[in-house]
């Protein structure tokens, strides 16, 4: 049976188990679609990524991202997981900046002293029905009048919906119904001037068992949201995965072009996978 180099990385953190975990196999060349799912499945973390050579002259590497369910076109901390990865084997990159090649077509990377960031894809922002709005406070368990602004994050998957609340406390304090979430993809946000970041986010998705620890999309499309209606500073740094007893930081930056998003990964296991 073939072997592949295997790592597992904890992104958006600096100390092992308190991130989002990552599964990576490396040179997966010789994986077809259906094995790369089954082993994303077998895993059960919220991705997998498989590192591949190119398909284009300008990346300098390609990864899948797989869910247990479903291959995504892009995904946040696989991305920054899978960069380190491939340069932590000792990969040289073809530039200053490190170019990925996805579903979502080429994505930049820079470095950062210690942590990686990415441009986070452009992506249709658009407004939600005032129906949604009360659907999404039911599911919340909060007052309607508590929601301070919404805004659907993305016109591909994953389909991020952003709530605004009042403070840190009111998101730390939402206990979801996972039931009538069905498939929609929450991200709420909200100032957090006492905690230890800018902004307190937590993000509620069911394919994910409930609530997502750390997320580079859903803070991709929050940044896109947040600094231009003027909700949030050029640079801020969000909290996640608070809730679960996780201590995830997010980076973010706007630098009048691309919307950074950063983080520190740590390499938790690495060996030989035989698949």
């Amino acid at each position: 049976m073939p072997c592949f180099s295997f790592s597992q990385l904890d992104v958006f953190t600096r100390q092992p188990g308190f991130g989002n975990p990552l599964a990576l196999v490396h040179d997966a060349a010789g994986l077809d679609d259906a094995a790369m799912q089954r082993f994303a499945n077998w895993t059960n973390l919220s991705e997998t990524a498989f590192l591949l050579p190119p398909d284009v002259p300008d990346a300098d590497y390609k990864v899948r991202i797989f869910t247990p369910k479903a291959e995504l076109p892009f995904a946040g901390h696989p991305t920054l997981g899978a960069c380190q990865g491939w340069l932590a084997a000792g990969c040289p990159p073809k530039s200053d900046f490190i170019i990925q090649q996805c579903g979502a077509g080429l994505v930049q990377i820079r470095r950062e002293g210690a942590r990686l960031a990415f441009a986070a894809p452009e992506t249709v922002q658009s407004d939600i029905s005032a129906d949604l709005k009360t659907r999404i406070a039911a599911i919340l368990g909060v007052p309607e009048a508590a929601i301070l602004a919404t805004r659907k994050l993305s016109d591909r998957p994953p389909g991020w919906i952003g709530v605004m609340l009042k403070d840190r406390e009111a998101v730390l304090g939402l206990k979801p119904d996972f039931t009538a979430l069905g498939d929609l993809e929450l991200g709420v946000v909200a100032p957090a001037p006492t905690g230890p970041a800018n902004f307190e986010v937590r993000g509620f998705v069911n394919d994910v068992g409930g609530e997502d620890p750390v997320t580079g999309s859903l803070n991709g499309g929050l940044a896109r949201w947040l600094i231009p209606a003027g909700m949030a500073p050029a640079r801020y740094v969000a909290a996640q995965g608070t809730a679960l007893g996780r201590a995830g930081r997010v980076f973010v930056e706007h630098d009048g072009r691309n919307f950074w998003i950063g983080g520190e990964t740590v390499e938790v296991i690495s060996g030989t996978l035989t698949l």
